[in-house]
């Protein structure tokens, strides 16, 4: 009888345990195919050989340097073979040591965990393997709408249902991947905080390394974070690092990776970090990946892209070597700059009128154009005496200087009354022969002024837009040695009063000057004589040609630069010089990458004629004089010994913006450098002159290029002398030929071109 019981309940049990495993088969079918969508859906089969996780999108120079990232969550991948083996190591060890027997899921770990947190109420750790991990981080089951069903709501059974596809998706992975390929998929998509996903960034973020280099102590300790991101932050909690470093140390002794006496040494060693967390503001070429951004976000739209999560790789023309040169030249004069500059105002504000007088309640005129006071003005409406106490109430804050953040207590208005004393600048560095832009600094600090004075800031250009005059001359037969007298020139304005420009120096000599020589020294006179033979409009239409695209007034004051440009616009036109006559579009894209590394896009830059090539070759000959015998004579000996330059200063008539464009073989750099607003400017023509503040950047960006034994940028000339000579021995004997080609200012007393190195055809002696 006890026999046949045990019999029955033998045939019942086996009864059960059949239909519980064919209940759980139906289970399973059932939540894969999301029956009457009570479970949710699944990933398809297509996101699952690809799956889908969040990477930033990289930006390199053109010498293969990473500039930079645009990222929501910053990560960036790695290969199997990338990853050193003990973090590998230590990873297996630590959270799944089981990893490399079974198939997605460990059904000991399960039960373990099973029988201590709900039979025991003990909390042992889970039971999930770095697989379920795996499927947990990249498809987000338990937060993704589509994966929701009517019954993932319910407490229990909605975790259980969650549970069961992450199981079910990770024996998918299993079969779909090597247990190498899980491996460094985990470690690309886990997060280590401090906005760092990945083991790449994690490796960069906290030891400047790359995964490749850890040391044992450096894996275990990033792995450790694993567990509790915050909790176990070598930044904020470090003694808790090291206790969970060690733990994963020990973790690999017990399972063989690791002696002990080796375990034993490790741990004593102390934490040592190179932090630098990755963040926008910081890094090279700030500016120019600011400006990116804004393409590339306009592209990613029209192209079905995320530039935030996609990882593209993005190639620029920039040169990182000439970027950080251009930084830091920019930055080692402008703290001259501003020095000089905070002496002369010593004792009063910078802020004038064109009579010299402070404008008065400039400052509370000019905060409530800022983000601060509107969010004050939305928060207290019309309560004036509100919004005042606030700008007026001393605050914690740090404060921009040339010699690192003034960590100080201020008041909003006074901190911002600071910052307006501030001069800016910008430069831009490009190949005039293909438009690649080689450096691009748009101001001072990115951090404290986000104002991009490159392409977004633009200024009147002053003497630097005389080139575009004397160009429109030369493409109608003028030349260089063409003389003009500097006497003034009257112009009948169209209210009926007059305008005559005059010399920066308030004077004329009433003498005959060569249209060289006159650029050279930057004649008002003569150039406004020019505008009015040419008509404004034709000197409009040329300077439309070279790239200017913003709005130019056909005004006889347009001669003096009074229209507003960008540092972009100029260098695009004065680089037609030297690119034969031909305008060329400042370029920075080459191309476009996707995440494994196919070509989707790529750019080249727009070009057109502008002017003929024998006018870019005088031009550049006439440019040439500024720097051999005009008011740049003085730049270094050192820039100028074996080697050409050409270039133009220039600054506007209250010494508000500072100006100078260079040229050499291979490069056209612009510079300016000026105040926030016009009204902030040195008082005097000597301190403020293009001259005194923005030539220094060129020269001493243009001497690191050539120290730079990294840098293939030799010394060369700019011309073939030479061939200028018989072009303009070949113009005048047509003009001499065929009289009805002479320009206004006749041809007596002009010889035939020499080929002499200093000017053509000109005793300088004898004519000035």
């Amino acid at each position: 009888m006890l026999l046949m019981n045990e019999k029955i309940i033998i045939k019942w049990l086996w009864k059960l345990f059949l239909s519980g495993i064919i209940g759980i088969l139906i289970y399973l079918f059932s939540v894969q195919v999301n029956f009457c969508n009570l479970y949710g859906g699944m990933p398809s089969t297509d996101l699952l050989e690809n799956p889908q996780s969040e990477l930033a999108s990289e930006l390199y120079s053109a010498d293969g340097v990473l500039l930079g990232k645009y990222f929501r969550d910053n990560r960036s991948p790695v290969s199997y073979n990338e990853i050193a083996p003990n973090l590998i190591n230590a990873l297996i060890a630590s959270e799944d040591c089981r990893f490399e027997e079974h198939a997605g899921i460990d059904l000991r770990g399960l039960t373990r965990a099973f029988i201590f947190s709900v039979l025991l109420r003990r909390r042992q750790g889970g039971g999930s393997t770095l697989t379920q991990q795996l499927a947990k981080n990249i498809f987000n089951i338990r937060k993704e709408t589509d994966y929701q069903g009517s019954l993932s709501t319910i407490p229990f059974l909605g975790t259980l249902i969650h549970k069961t596809k992450e199981w079910i998706l990770a024996v998918r992975l299993e079969r779909a991947y090597t247990k190498q390929e899980i491996l460094a998929m985990y470690l690309n998509t886990v997060t280590f905080g401090s906005n760092t996903y990945g083991i790449k960034v994690a490796a960069r973020t906290f030891f400047n390394k790359t995964p490749a280099d850890l040391r044992i102590e450096e894996s275990a300790l990033l792995v450790g974070i694993l567990r509790g991101t915050t909790r176990y932050s070598p930044i904020v909690n470090p003694k808790r690092a090291k206790n969970v470093r060690n733990t994963v140390l020990t973790q690999m002794v017990k399972y063989r990776f690791l002696k002990q006496s080796d375990c034993d040494l490790i741990s004593e060693l102390p934490i040592e970090l190179q932090y630098k967390a990755e963040d926008y503001t910081q890094g090279m070429a700030q500016y120019f990946r600011a400006e990116v951004r804004k393409r590339l976000l306009r592209w990613a739209k029209e192209n079905g892209y995320d530039l935030f999560v996609d990882g593209l790789r993005i190639y620029t023309t920039i040169d990182s070597r000439i970027q950080q040169h251009a930084e830091n030249a920019l930055k080692e004069h402008m703290s001259v700059v501003q020095e000089r500059f905070d002496e002369h105002w010593r004792e009063g504000n910078p802020w004038v009128t064109e009579t010299g007088a402070e404008m008065v309640g400039y400052i509370e005129t000019e905060i409530k154009k800022t983000g601060l006071y509107q969010k004050l003005l939305h928060k207290h409406g019309s309560d004036i005496e509100a919004i005042e106490q606030v700008l007026n109430t001393p605050v914690s804050m740090k404060l921009f200087s040339w010699n690192g953040p003034i960590q100080t207590t201020i008041s909003p208005l006074e901190a911002f009354k600071y910052h307006k004393k501030i001069l800016h600048a910008g430069c831009m560095a490009m190949d005039p022969h293909t438009g690649h832009i080689k450096a691009w600094v748009g101001g001072i600090d990115f951090k404290n002024f986000q104002y991009d004075h490159v392409k977004e800031g633009k200024r009147q250009a002053g003497s630097t837009f005389k080139p575009m005059v004397y160009t429109v001359a030369l493409d109608n037969g003028y030349l260089p040695t063409d003389l003009v007298v500097d006497q003034p020139v009257t112009f009948l304005e169209p209210n009926g009063k007059t305008w005559t420009a005059q010399n920066a120096w308030k004077k004329y000599s009433y003498l005959k000057r060569t249209l060289r020589y006159a650029m050279a020294q930057s004649y008002n006179s003569i150039t406004s004589y020019l505008i009015k033979q040419l008509t404004p409009q034709l000197v409009v239409d040329y300077a439309k040609k070279m790239g200017i695209k913003g709005p130019l007034d056909p005004v006889p004051a347009l001669c003096l630069g009074t229209s507003d440009v960008s540092i972009y616009e100029m260098v695009g036109a004065y680089s037609t010089f030297l690119n034969k006559g031909v305008w060329i579009e400042p370029f920075f894209i080459t191309h476009i990458e996707d995440k494994n590394g196919n070509i989707i896009e790529t750019f080249t830059p727009q070009s057109q004629e502008a002017i003929h090539e024998d006018t870019a070759d005088l031009m550049t000959y006439m440019l040439q004089g500024s720097l051999e015998e005009g008011a740049l004579n003085s730049i270094a000996k050192e820039l100028k010994e074996g080697n050409e330059v050409a270039g133009k200063s220039g600054t506007t008539s209250n010494h508000s913006d500072g100006w100078f464009i260079g040229l050499t073989q291979n490069l056209c750099v612009g510079v300016w450098v000026g105040g926030e607003d016009r009204c902030i400017h040195f008082r005097d023509f000597k301190l403020g002159s293009g001259t005194a503040t923005a030539c220094p950047i060129w020269e001493k960006l243009m001497l690191k290029i050539y120290h730079d034994p990294h840098i293939l940028y030799k010394r060369s000339p700019l011309l073939d002398l030479n061939t200028v000579s018989d072009k303009v021995r070949e113009i005048i004997q047509k003009k001499v030929a065929d009289p009805s080609k002479n320009t206004p200012s006749t041809l007596e007393g002009q010889a035939v071109c020499s080929t002499k190195k200093t000017v053509i055809d000109l005793d300088i002696d004898k004519i000035y």
